[in-house]
């Protein structure tokens, strides 16, 4: 099996991460969904990706102004050509402190890579404008059968030592009781929830593919390509025992995502 999770200069790969395109903007689409603004004129979309969610955005607020923000160049380079409506800036979410508030700032699948939410997230809410949204959907899944794996091959094979930092961080989204309290306190009224999706994947290969697009990244890069063969075949064999394949041959793959809706 060859999967290359990055393109040029390790950077991602939007053919992978889109081969699942429906299933990961299902979750942006509930998102906004949970969102009550009928108009804007000021729309984030943080960590755009390669724009789908921006076309969700563009489709339900055609009269804003719509940016996009990622630190991928070959993500940016596939936002722009899939929504010429929207405007595309690399730019590090960690980094990003707008000169005037908008009326949505929209996190879908992306906090989960950056530390220290307690001030993240009331950080970002400081960037709405009144009567505006800070909306953030992010995947719950440290415990899942998928990560303890990606977390058990690194420990065990000869990129331990270079994979050892990658484990630590890894990143731990708080329990739904802490972000409402962090944003309460920052004068939101905060709605959360959860949802877990069941994803039917073809066989143990479509979930390596999901999370070589996605998740498994982190590890995947700093090894060279014959390591990274060894490190997927090691995988799909830790995490056979726990995606069995149905009668039809898919597997079912369970992804909990928490949602939160903060208005200002």
């Amino acid at each position: 099996m060859t999967v290359r999770p990055r393109g040029a200069a390790g950077d991602w790969n939007p053919a992978l991460y889109m081969k699942f395109v429906a299933e990961r903007t299902r979750a942006a689409r509930d998102l906004l969904a949970g969102v009550a603004l009928t108009t804007a004129r000021r729309v984030a979309d943080l960590g755009c990706g390669p724009g789908n969610s921006a076309e969700l955005l563009v489709a339900r607020f055609a009269e804003a102004a719509i940016v996009g923000l990622d630190t991928s160049e070959a993500m940016l380079a596939h936002a722009r050509e899939r929504v010429p409506a929207a405007r595309f800036v690399r730019q590090d979410i960690a980094a990003w402190s707008p000169e005037a508030p908008y009326d949505l700032v929209f996190a879908n699948a992306a906090l989960q890579f950056l530390p220290d939410h307690e001030a993240l997230l009331p950080r970002l809410f400081g960037f709405v404008a009144e009567g505006g949204v800070l909306a953030v959907q992010m995947p719950i899944t440290l415990h899942e059968a998928s990560h303890a794996a990606m977390r058990l091959v690194a420990a065990e094979g000869p990129w331990v030592q270079r994979l050892a930092p990658i484990v630590r961080a890894q990143p731990v989204i708080a329990a739904f009781e802490d972000y409402y309290e962090w944003l309460a306190a920052a004068g939101a009224k905060v709605e959360v929830w959860t949802t877990t999706y069941v994803h039917a994947l073809d066989g143990v290969e479509g979930v390596v593919d999901w999370f070589a697009g996605s998740g498994l990244i982190p590890f995947l890069d700093p090894l060279d390509q014959a390591e990274r063969e060894a490190f997927l075949s090691r995988y799909r064999a830790a995490i056979e025992d726990s995606y069995t394949p149905r009668a039809d041959g898919k597997v079912l793959l369970p992804y909990p995502r928490l949602f939160i809706v903060a208005r200002r």
